[in-house]
Formats: structure tokens, C-alpha cells, sequence
């Protein structure tokens, strides 16, 4: 038989959030939320939770969140005035799921 070590498992210590990943990676440059996920290596689905967080930190501190609206890639319809951070699925003008996702950055 072995023996348990008695030594609890200590994992490895994380030097930032998955937030503040995100955070520094719209610093350098706009993101969709499917570039965020794969590098950060969280699911594309909670990308907008994170980022609408984010937001909402942001703005107390006086930061701003920018949102480069979702448009439509046959009819060229932008989304304008959506203000969830999801990709919309199809366009209201032409009916095409050929929608372009949209991006975030800071600034």
C-alpha cells in the first residue's frame, strides 16, 4: 500500500484574473469575443459575461468600454443600437446569418 503524503495539494499560484487578462489583452488592440477566448482559454460563451463586467468596472473608474457594433456582411446593416455583447444571429434588414461579431476594445 502506499502511503498518503501528508503535504496538502497547494496548486499553482495565479498571477492574474481571467478579467484583468482580458483587460490587457483590449489594452494592446480590439478583440472579438472569439479572439478573448482563445487567448485567454475560457469558452467563447462566457466572454460577455466577463466583458460586461468589465464594463461596468471600467466606466466607475472612468475608463472607456468601447463596443465596435456587429454588422450584417450581405446588407452591410450595423447593429447600432444593441447593447447586449453577444453576436446578434441574424440581420432584421435581410434576413442573412452572415453577421460580422462585434469587437471591443479601451480607450
Amino acid at each position: 500500500m502506499r502511503k498518503k503524503s501528508r503535504d496538502p495539494f497547494v496548486p499553482a499560484e495565479k498571477q492574474d484574473t481571467i478579467r484583468h487578462e482580458i483587460v490587457a489583452l483590449l489594452r494592446k488592440g480590439e478583440l472579438s469575443a472569439k479572439e478573448i477566448s482563445m487567448e485567454t482559454g475560457i469558452s467563447e460563451k462566457e466572454v460577455p459575461g466577463h466583458l460586461e463586467h468589465i464594463r461596468i468596472m471600467l466606466h466607475r473608474g472612468g475608463v472607456r468600454f468601447l463596443v465596435h457594433a456587429a454588422s450584417c456582411g450581405k446588407c452591410g446593416f450595423v447593429f447600432a443600437k444593441r447593447e447586449r455583447l453577444t453576436k446578434p444571429g441574424k440581420c432584421p434588414v435581410c434576413l442573412s446569418e452572415k453577421v460580422k461579431e462585434p469587437r471591443f476594445s479601451i480607450g
